[in-house]
């Protein structure tokens, strides 16, 4: 199932890849599990 909201608010911010989610207001594409834990202040 596509979440199409979900979708649209990642095209409007530039992400065309997949994994990508949304930290804070900062986007992360791809798995980078370094900088996902700094934005989560892990």
């Amino acid at each position: 199932m596509i979440d199409e909201e979900a979708r649209e608010e990642l095209f409007s911010l530039g992400v065309r890849a997949a994994p990508a989610l949304v930290v804070n207001g900062e986007v992360v594409t791809g798995f980078d599990k370094a900088r996902i834990n700094a934005l989560l202040g892990l």
